[in-house]
This record gives C-alpha cells, sequence and structure tokens, in this order.
C-alpha cells in the first residue's frame, strides 16, 4: 500500500519496486478509499482520470456547485477562495445533506438523504433539458449520448426526484436555473459524491451538467468539474502509477503498448494482469493468500472500513511492515516499523487536484534513524539484490516522464524556476496544460460520453433496529486519521469526537448536548460525545474518524462503489443510546 502523502518520485519507485523486483501488480493507495471513483468517473467520462479546469480559474466562476464536500473546513484553501466569490456576489449552489461551511451562505442549498445524489444530479439535469438550458452545439459536436440521456431523464422530474431525495422540487429548479443561466459555472465536488455504492455513476451522472451546458473543454462557457482530493498528493500517487491497474498517467498494464513502452524503460517485463486493490489485499490475507504486507503511510485500522476485520486480516498475514512516522494503530500490528521521514524532511514533488506539479525541499534533517520513503524503498531493494536506478528524485521524476511522456516537460529545474507546472506537459519549452481537451476529449472518438446510469439506493438502508443514517467525514480542527493532529495543541480545539444530531433525535432518544452515547451499527459500536444542533437533519447523524479510541470505522459496512471498490462511508444505518456513565 503506497502513499498519497509520499513525493511523486516515491511513489513511483515503489510502484516500480513491486513490478520489476517483485514481478506483482499487487500496489495501491489510499485513492482506492476516496476518489477511486473520479478517476473510474472521469476516464469514462472523459477519457482522463483529472479534473478538467484549474484551481485559479474555477474560483472565478458566477456560479459554483459544491456538491458532497465541505472545503471551508477539509479543504480550507478552496473553501477561503469560493467564499470570498459568494460574498463577491457569484451564485453559490451547495448540495450536502448538512448545514455546515459553504452551505450557510448559499442561494441554493440542496440537502438530499445521504445515498440518493444520482437521483437529485438527474433532478438537475431533467431541468437543463425541459427549460433549454444547454448548448445544443456542443452537445450536436462533442458529446456522445445524448438521446439516451434525455430518454432516461424524462422518469426524473422535480417531484419524483423530491420524493426519492427529500429536496423540495422547488429547490431544484432554482438550482438547475441558476447553474443553467450562468456565464462561467462550475463544478466543484468531494467525498459526499465518491464514498457511496454508486460512487462512479455518482461522478458520471455529476459530469453530465457540465456536459449539458457546454461547460467544459475549454469551450468559454465554464470550468467544467473538478473533485477535491483528501491528502495532499492523492493525485499524485495514482498518477505515477501506485494502482494495481494502471501504470503512470493510467495507462493500463492490459495495453501491451502502455507495459512495453515502461518495460523498455525499466528493462524488466511487467505482469499484464491487474493485481490486489487493498479491500482484496485484506481479504486475501485472512484467507492466507497473502504472505507480506507492506503498508507505507497509512494508518488502515483507522482509516478502512470494518476496522476489526483489517485488524484480523494483519493478524494473519505472516509479514507486516509499516513506514510511518508515528507508532499508530497500524504500525502497532506490524512485525516490522521503519520510521519514515516527513515531507518537511524530504526532496522531491507532489501534484495537487488541479495537476500542479508542486517543488518539495527538505526545511530540517530527519531525526534519529528515520529516512524518507525514496531511501527506504532503495534500501530494500538493494538487500533483494536489485538496483532500481534513480538514484535521486530529480533523476526519478525524468525516468518516470519517459515511461509517461506527458509528464517529459515537468523536472525539478523547471519547477525551481517557475514554481509549478501543471500537466499535461510533454515538452520542456511549452506550458503546460490547465485546461484539459480544448480541442477534443480524450475518449477513443474525441467526444465526452454522458452517463444515462439509473438511480440505484445505498447499500444500507434504515429500519426499526437501525432508524438513523450516518455520515463519515472530516472537522477542521484534525487531519485525516488525526494521527499526526493529536498530539499537538488541536486536541485542545478538539479533545474528543462528537457526534451531531439534530434536537428532535436528542429528544427522541433521551440524549443531552454534551453527554457520552453509544452508537451502534449492524457491524460494530462506537462511543461518541454528542453535539445536539441544526447542522444535521432529523434522521442523520454525522461524527469523523480522527479518534482511533472512539471506533467509528468499526460502524461502516463493506458496501462499496461495484467499480472501484471505493467504500460507501457516507450512508451506514446506526441505532444510538446514552452511555451508561461510571458509577451511575
Amino acid at each position: 500500500m503506497s502513499s498519497a502523502r509520499a513525493t511523486n518520485e516515491e511513489n513511483y519507485l515503489v510502484q516500480k519496486f513491486l513490478r520489476t523486483v517483485r514481478g506483482t501488480d499487487n500496489v495501491d493507495n489510499c485513492s482506492r478509499l476516496c476518489h477511486a471513483p473520479s478517476a473510474a468517473g472521469l476516464t469514462a467520462t472523459f477519457g482522463r482520470a483529472d479534473g478538467t479546469d484549474s484551481f485559479d480559474d474555477v474560483v472565478t466562476a458566477d456560479c459554483p456547485l459544491v456538491v458532497g464536500a465541505n472545503p471551508v473546513e477539509a479543504h480550507p484553501l478552496v473553501g477561503a477562495r469560493l467564499l470570498q466569490r459568494a460574498l463577491e456576489g457569484a451564485a453559490l449552489v451547495v448540495a450536502d445533506p448538512r448545514a455546515v461551511g459553504l452551505a450557510r451562505h448559499a442561494d441554493v442549498h440542496l440537502r438530499p438523504r445521504p445515498g440518493t445524489h444520482v437521483a437529485l444530479f438527474h433532478g438537475l439535469a431533467h431541468v437543463l433539458v425541459e427549460e433549454s438550458l444547454t448548448d445544443s452545439a456542443f452537445l450536436r459536436d462533442r458529446a456522445a449520448g445524448p438521446d439516451e440521456l434525455t430518454a432516461l431523464l424524462a422518469d426524473y422530474p422535480p417531484g419524483r426526484v423530491a420524493g426519492i431525495t427529500g429536496v423540495p422540487a422547488g429547490d431544484i429548479r432554482r438550482a438547475a436555473r441558476l447553474y443553467g443561466r450562468a456565464e462561467r459555472p462550475a463544478v466543484v465536488y468531494g467525498l459526499g459524491v465518491t464514498e457511496h455504492l454508486p460512487g462512479t455513476d455518482g461522478v458520471r451522472t455529476l459530469a453530465n451538467l457540465p456536459i449539458l451546458r457546454g461547460a467544459v473543454g475549454g469551450s468559454g462557457r465554464g470550468f467544467g468539474i473538478s473533485p477535491l482530493r483528501g491528502q495532499n498528493n492523492v493525485q499524485g500517487a495514482s498518477d505515477t502509477g501506485a494502482l494495481p491497474d494502471l501504470l503512470p498517467v493510467h495507462g493500463r498494464v492490459t495495453d501491451p503498448e502502455a507495459r512495453a513502452r515502461a518495460e523498455t524503460v525499466r528493462g524488466r517485463p511487467i505482469a499484464s494482469a491487474p493485481g490486489l486493490r487493498i479491500p482484496e489485499m485484506l481479504e486475501a490475507a485472512r484467507d492466507g493468500r497473502l504472505q507480506a504486507l507492506w503498508i507505507i503511510g497509512e494508518d488502515v485500522c483507522v482509516t478502512d472500513p470494518d476496522s476489526l476485520r483489517v485488524a484480523e486480516a494483519l493478524h494473519a498475514c505472516p509479514l507486516v511492515v509499516v513506514d510511518e512516522l508515528f507508532l499508530g494503530e497500524t504500525a502497532r500490528h506490524a512485525d516490522i516499523v521503519l520510521p519514515a521521514a516527513s515531507w518537511l524532511e524530504k526532496d522531491g514533488t507532489f501534484v495537487n487536484f488541479d495537476r500542479r506539479f508542486q517543488r518539495v525541499r527538505a526545511a530540517v534533517t530527519p531525526p534519529g534513524e528515520a529516512r524518507s520513503d525514496f531511501d527506504i524503498v532503495h534500501a530494500v531493494s538493494a538487500a533483494m539484490g536489485y538496483d532500481l536506478g534513480c538514484r535521486t528524485p530529480e533523476e526519478t521524476l525524468a525516468e518516470c516522464g519517459r515511461v509517461a511522456p506527458v509528464f517529459a516537460g515537468v523536472s525539478h529545474a523547471r519547477l525551481d524556476r517557475e514554481g509549478a507546472v501543471p500537466w499535461p506537459c510533454p515538452r520542456p519549452d511549452r506550458p503546460g496544460e490547465s485546461t484539459l481537451s480544448t480541442e477534443r476529449f480524450a475518449t477513443r472518438n474525441g467526444r465526452a460520453r454522458l452517463s444515462a446510469a439509473p438511480y440505484p439506493p445505498p447499500g444500507e438502508e434504515p429500519d426499526a433496529d437501525h432508524p438513523l443514517l450516518l455520515v463519515t467525514g472530516r472537522r477542521w480542527a484534525h487531519y485525516d486519521s488525526g494521527s499526526t493532529t493529536r498530539r499537538g495543541a488541536n486536541l485542545v480545539l478538539a479533545p474528543r469526537g462528537r457526534l451531531d444530531l439534530h434536537p428532535e433525535d436528542a429528544e427522541r432518544y433521551g440524549v443531552e448536548d454534551g453527554a457520552p452515547v453509544v452508537v451502534d451499527s449492524r457491524h460494530g459500536q462506537a462511543r461518541l460525545i454528542a453535539r445536539v444542533g441544526s447542522d444535521v437533519a432529523p434522521g442523520q447523524v454525522f461524527c469523523a474518524f480522527h479518534f482511533p479510541s472512539d471506533g467509528v470505522d468499526s460502524l461502516t459496512s463493506d458496501h462499496a462503489d461495484t467499480v472501484t471498490s471505493c467504500p460507501e462511508y457516507k450512508v451506514t444505518a446506526v441505532r444510538l443510546r446514552p452511555a451508561v456513565r461510571p458509577g451511575s
């Protein structure tokens, strides 16, 4: 398991080690658990697994549509710029079950029931088509599948969609009109779209909106669609090939041409069968089919679904090696822990969510025996008798550019001069492409593909035993699993995990604000502190996964996106009760 917090050069070296030294494609990274549906959905739609436009363009949109994301807390730089646009007068549409962050400043806030977003996107598209808010010339010249989509949308009028999603039909129409009449709209989305049973279909049906509007592909009529990545190098870890079925820049291992190019550069054959995804690795470990697991910079016992089963997999695997900064939950299950350097202590590059390469330079020396993941992989490979080459991070990025020519124009020296360079950038004397597909899309026929996927219900539904729907996510005071932020003064700001619930539900279940509660799902149990308020709707609760001792990820199910195996973190049926206080 490679790391979305490691550099591009480290991720490239990890997958090179697996594919050339071990002869296996069993390499994956945490995008499997968050944005794998983005890669699959955007590839199916536009032929590339990436956001379509630059951040600097997106934040000039006159109607940002922000879906399934709370960037004010989880992506504060993005959130601040979008909030500034709203304060300057841009129309703002937010689609999110919770009334947090940008939703408080939205012209229209759509609050769908968790797991019903595909129906909501079809309802918005229905209004665009019905009220002729589409770009007929763009659809004729640059899109595929408009007739099939139009036929499907006939079944999703706002009235019916309101019954599925709980969003009033009038709000659906108003949101669609704001987006459809804007001169330069943009779509920005997060894990509230991807971490669902229909994660890939969610991305594809959301992407229908900018295609219908002709607001993508450098048309001058909008700024496409942009996924907000969860960690600093989710984009780069995948771009450099740390995936079981994809080589750098998403060349498929089953594609003889892509495989031959990599084999020519590396001088060794590459397995042609896709490797195991992270959930499949853990299943194989539990079944005794996986003999060794190397986990780089991921606390899977905290971040992965059904955490009790994750721990079982680590116990069952004969050899577990972990590269980590701190002795977290996963490292405690390891046979060998290799102390790793932080990003402040290493040299290389990251790629952010709009495909910009940015430099990282060591500011301090790693403490004690800690080494960069780059040095660790080199040392392990040398101990196994194989020289990986790629002596420096700079040489490594250059080799990656030979395997993936769209990187060939990017180098450390260029980044030192220019600061940041977007890819595709195949030549050192040309600028990178900040806007994708200005002439044709990267699909086989050069057209963007509209998706006519019907709405599927979520994997879990509430019932009499588990009447509430739980959504998990992040809070502003902590970062991801909390492995770093729980070790500093952030604990003063947020010392415990909290469960947000509506006052009606608090009264119904006899729960007071600030009181401890027990949350049970069909899979596990968690203990949290109640926070009563109107951020969540009645019948829904929300919590973060920053505190391992809370047991939040033991609650989540094994339901996952059918295309990518991304877990359905956003819909879990639960029940709650007041916790029994000690001595009471």
